[in-house]
């Protein structure tokens, strides 16, 4: 994606007395039916999601039935949709999961990787083991991939190809999420080694939007959504992995929110109360810029009081510290980035915009 200077400073990197820094960027609030609710910068311009969507492609795994013919629930759909941080309970329900659908680590694709999380990369050094692809931050998503496979019949081989039907299934999934045909969509390969297609955020955050209201969607899609929401709000503490920002936030907002970061300064959330999506998108790629902006938009938005704003302080407006462990700046929204700014021009010519933002 290239920067777009219609993508307005969105977070601002402050040192002693002057800004040291700005990351633009680009994010959409949408509802189920594709109204823009609030926008900033150019938001029709395709990106990659990355694991920021992985709720939206666990949607073939349960809306297939292969979750519950192996006697799968929360956990697994959790899982699925999570970018967990390699900690030894989340890997052994993984290998468990595994072994409960007659396959094992060696049928993974996604390649071995550390955990995510430093205490337990640093607890396998330690205990002078090695790393496996269970403790891959997508093992989960890999499992269901694989459970699908099984569950239809079909080779557990090459099942992240874009030609394997597991593959199909994901992309026609989120082809009917986005409303939008992205058979001929920019792709690429995800870090797990995944087709990944181009996607723009208006239409990424209204896919995220119909989880929670997913109606004209498909009756199993549907009810599938549902389950995904529901598996995510039991399972904060996998869905969070090793993002403190993610961890933060749905422990102090409880079950009316959901938020999904991915790679590359990406990041989706679900407002169900409200039945709107959110896709956020820092242009550089910075994922400290993504956590300050999109704690900033949930913020205007209303989405925390009081107590719950200050609550989160430490990650809504995280700060800057040198070596020895002293203050020496801070991440804060750029002004009106998040205000009456907020409203692209893209979308501006909608009637159906709602200003919630003040």
């Amino acid at each position: 994606m290239a920067v777009s200077r219609s993508d307005p400073v969105l977070v601002e990197v402050i040192r002693g007395e002057m800004v040291e820094s700005g990351h633009r960027g680009s994010y959409a609030v949408v509802d189920a039916a594709g109204a823009v609710v609030c926008a900033a910068g150019d938001i029709e311009r395709p990106v990659y999601p990355r694991s920021a969507i992985k709720p939206l492609q666990a949607l073939p795994f349960v809306a297939s039935g292969a979750a519950d013919h192996y006697g799968l629930g929360n956990a697994e759909i959790a899982l699925a949709c999570a970018s967990h941080s390699g900690a030894p309970a989340v890997v052994a329900a993984v290998e468990r999961w595994l072994g409960r659908i007659g396959l094992g680590p060696a049928d993974f694709e996604c390649g071995a990787d550390p955990p995510t999380a430093s205490v337990e990369a640093r607890a396998l050094v330690v205990a002078g083991q090695s790393y496996s692809a269970l403790h891959n931050n997508c093992s989960g998503k890999h499992a269901g991939f694989l459970t699908t496979a099984k569950f239809y019949g079909e080779s557990t081989r090459g099942y992240i190809g874009a030609e394997h039907p597991v593959q199909r299934r994901v992309l026609a999934s989120l082809s009917a999420m986005t409303g939008l045909d992205l058979s001929r969509a920019p792709r690429g390969t995800d870090g797990c080694g995944i087709p990944v297609v181009g996607i723009p955020l208006a239409a990424m955050a209204r896919a995220m939007a119909r989880l929670a209201d997913p109606a004209g969607l498909a009756e199993d899609i549907g009810a599938a959504a549902g389950r995904v929401l529901a598996a995510m709000a039991a399972e904060p503490m996998i869905i969070a992995g090793a993002s403190r920002f993610t961890a933060e936030v749905l422990r102090v907002a409880g079950s009316g929110l959901r938020v999904k970061p991915g790679a590359e300064g990406v990041c989706c959330a679900v407002l169900p109360r409200q039945g709107f999506g959110i896709a956020l998108k820092i242009a550089d790629g910075a994922g400290r810029a993504a956590d300050a902006a999109m704690g900033a938009l949930l913020g205007a938005l209303g989405m925390f009081d009081e107590a719950q704003s200050a609550e989160l302080a430490p990650v809504l407006r995280p700060v800057v510290r040198n070596v020895a462990g002293n203050y020496v700046g801070e991440l804060r929204p750029a002004a009106e980035a998040f205000t009456k700014r907020a409203a692209s021009p893209a979308t501006a010519q909608s009637g159906k915009k709602k200003r919630l933002l003040a």
